[in-house]
């Protein structure tokens, strides 16, 4: 019998945090990150922290915290460390010679992840893209993240300056490439939401796992890939809904997340075109999950950045099912509590929705509504 299954990556966490960072803040932090880590099939053995000021410059842990995760490294014989910052190419070079193990830190684990679960041609180009000015100044002696595009396998501990000269020709190339292949397919996607013009587009959007496609799947009628995962979006997906005689558009977007790479959203600026032109945005929050205040706020800075945070905005706190907890409005713009498993508050939410594209629809065709009943 020969064993052709992948086996699952063993790994370890790692994260600094400030002496003013609060327990529960360091804990939920490295639960999202092994949550991630899973996503990408590493099974964490272990979880280290430690409270700096300021990440060490030249190896990001203190020098005692590095001499025991190398001695974690080589007792459980981990295959990837994984860090919940982002690395300096000095600070991911000095890691690799000392651990002598894959290194991920967050950004490249988050686009890792969107390289998985992209599907369309755009959203592939677009990871591909951010991925590859990512590793640009990151090649190491030990690098081991090409392995994909280069057809190899393992760790290259013996490549020397020209191999990584080479490697970096290629990325060049490469993503010059895809930047010409990016907008070709950008001036097809413009050509399409042209095409739609006219009618109101309503976007959700919100942190990962918030539970945005399986209100899609609700709204919409249709099987949308849902699961409980993070990411499980990376494509935009857009359908006509027909609320009491009044058409809209609605697209489900890719997930938000605290430190979302920059290049990332560089790069899914043309996806997020779907967010940037809606008319109104239904923000879905996991009301459940203890740090949804912070997932609000990373949300509407993320809005903020691609300048959709002018946007008539609903606040849709799902999964209240999974909570007790009482759910506070913060009395800013309009909000909604429902359960899109179960369904509860979908009727009333189907009915603000309608009110609030039905005030759009009238601004659009203000004589087609005065000779409709609603």
């Amino acid at each position: 019998m020969i064993e052709t299954a992948k086996k699952n990556e063993r790994g370890i966490l790692v994260a600094v945090g400030s002496k003013s960072e609060s327990e529960e803040r360091m804990e939920e932090m490295m639960d999202e990150l092994e949550f991630l880590s899973q996503t990408l099939q590493i099974d964490i053995l272990g979880k280290i922290t430690q409270r700096l000021e300021h990440p060490d410059t030249k190896t990001f842990v203190g020098k005692g915290k590095l001499e025991e995760i190398n001695s974690i490294c080589k007792m459980d014989k981990i295959d990837v460390v994984v860090f919940d910052d982002d690395l300096t190419p000095s600070q991911l070079r000095n890691l690799e010679r000392e651990l002598k193990v894959k290194i991920y830190d967050r950004s490249l684990l988050i686009l890792d992840i969107f390289l998985k679960r992209a599907k369309t041609a755009q959203a592939k180009t677009q990871v591909e893209l951010a991925r590859y000015q990512y590793l640009l100044p990151r090649l190491t002696r030990m690098w081991t993240h090409l392995e994909r595009q280069r057809g190899g396998t393992g760790t290259r501990g013996g490549a020397g300056e020209k191999e990584i000269e080479t490697d970096r020709r290629i990325i060049r190339d490469q993503i010059n490439v895809l930047k010409k292949k990016l907008e070709k397919i950008e001036k097809q996607s413009n050509t399409q939401r042209k095409s739609r013009s006219g009618i109101v587009r309503v976007a959700l959007v919100g942190y990962t796992n918030a539970g945005k496609s399986t209100l899609m799947n609700l709204l919409s009628k249709e099987k949308i890939y849902a699961k409980d995962e993070l990411f499980a979006t990376v494509d935009s997906t857009v359908r006509k809904v027909v609320l009491n005689h009044i058409p809209f558009l609605l697209s489900d977007t890719v997930g938000f997340i605290r430190k979302l790479p920059h290049s990332l959203i560089e790069s899914f600026k043309s996806t997020l075109a779907e967010v940037m032109e809606a008319d109104i945005l239904l923000h879905v929050i996991d009301a459940s999950n203890p740090s949804h205040d912070d997932h609000i706020k990373v949300v509407d800075e993320t809005l903020a950045e691609i300048g959709a945070n002018d946007i008539t905005t609903v606040k849709v706190f799902n999964k209240i099912d999974k909570t007790d907890q009482p759910v506070p409005n913060n009395g800013k713009g309009l909000s909604i509590q429902i359960s899109a498993k179960s369904g509860q508050g979908i009727p009333e939410l189907k009915e603000l929705l309608f009110q609030e594209v039905k005030k759009v629809h009238m601004k659009i065709y203000p004589h087609f509504m005065q000779h409709e009943t609603y």
